[in-house]
């Protein structure tokens, strides 16, 4: 009996043992649970945000930083925000976005200022937005608050105004202030500022382009908001347009005076082109005259050369007699003598005209029977 009273001491001292070692065991896992997650367990829980201890160890697993997501419920429970489980800000749904490269924080901020001004905005919209690339937050401030953007942009590397022509030629220079608000409907997907400051330069410039006089746009800038806002310049942008307004106005060059004299002056060095042209082919047309009087007179020349010896010719052949100076009306004609021509005979040869012989200064040789 003794023995077995002693076994059966033994048995329970280690039982004992056993069950302190597991009790210690497990007092320091749960001294080390809450020594790292109590706190903000505890804030969580103090706070109604609905954080479980569960949840704090598989944002540790995750590597998800347990202060952001816990600060982003209490922040959600205390705005009156639904964090419920199921169709609200858990979490979870914290912990997605989260790991998605959303910004918790700034979603949270951003859906708390949309239910402060009473826009509709609820998590799953608010984290699209912030994950298509978009500042939420900044979004909502200038939904409520619109904001202002000056056409042209001043950054310092554009120009300070636009450049627009009337139909009378004059040039004005335009400075315009644009307020536009947030529209969340198309903030996704929607054009951005540029677009809206190419529109709006765009309808300046339009609305300026359709006056008849410079004159009168400077009477009433008015009518160029009116004919900018005319034409849905803010379709199919992330906002909306809320006014446009002429900030300021200068005259510039005369753009119509200009284009007229450059005109008239390359129509000048047309002309002068032209008359050059001309020019060129009248001094050689008067070179190819020239060229064809000097030819005409080489062929003179030669011809001149070729009469003594046709003459000759003519001699030698007894073609040619001579013709005494004839009375004209018994007086001699204009006192002067008269020079020698010369013309064919067509009497038989030896025979004379009736007259002395020594009348012809070449006499034929006569025959002897002669």
């Amino acid at each position: 009996m003794e023995m077995t009273a002693n076994v059966l001491l033994l048995s329970g001292g280690k039982l004992l043992l056993g069950l302190s070692v597991i009790a210690s065991l497990v007092a320091l896992l749960l001294v080390a649970v809450l020594a790292k997650w109590g706190s903000y367990w505890l804030q969580a829980y103090m706070s109604g945000a609905d954080v479980s201890m569960k949840s704090l160890i598989v944002m540790s697993l995750l590597r998800i930083e347990h202060r952001l997501i816990v600060t982003a419920k209490v922040m959600g429970r205390q705005a009156g925000l639904g964090i419920e489980r199921e169709g609200g800000m858990s979490t979870a749904r914290l912990q997605a976005h989260h790991l998605a490269g959303g910004d918790v924080m700034n979603v949270v901020r951003a859906i708390i200022a949309a239910q402060r001004a009473g826009i509709d905005l609820n998590f799953d919209r608010a984290a699209a937005i912030d994950l298509a690339g978009r500042d939420v937050l900044l979004a909502v401030q200038t939904s409520v608050s619109p904001k202002v953007i000056s056409c042209p942009r001043q950054d310092g590397e554009s120009k300070n105004s636009l450049s627009a022509v009337a139909k009378n030629g004059v040039e004005l220079l335009v400075a315009a202030r644009v307020t536009v608000r947030t529209n969340l409907d198309q903030l996704i997907g929607g054009a951005t500022e540029e677009t809206i400051i190419a529109r709006v330069g765009q309808g300046i410039v339009s609305a300026i382009g359709s006056a008849y006089s410079h004159m009168d746009v400077l009477e009433m800038p008015s009518q160029i908001s009116k004919g900018a806002m005319a034409h849905g310049l803010d379709a199919n942008t992330a906002f909306s347009i809320v006014s446009i307004d002429i900030a300021d106005i200068d005259v510039g060059e005369n753009i119509g005076a200009r284009l007229q004299k450059d005109q008239a002056n390359a129509d000048t060095r047309i002309a002068r082109a032209q008359a050059e042209v001309r020019r060129a082919e009248a001094v050689a047309q008067k070179q190819k005259m020239k060229a064809k009087v000097r030819e005409a007179q080489a062929e003179f020349v030669l011809a001149e050369a070729q009469v003594p010896a046709a003459i000759a010719d003519a001699f030698r052949a007894g073609q040619l007699r001579a013709n005494p100076t004839r009375m004209v009306q018994g007086r001699r004609r204009s006192e002067l003598k008269q020079p020698m021509t010369f013309a064919r005979s067509n009497s038989p040869r030896g025979t004379g005209d009736g007259k002395d012989s020594s009348a012809n200064p070449f006499p034929r040789a006569r025959d002897d029977h002669a």
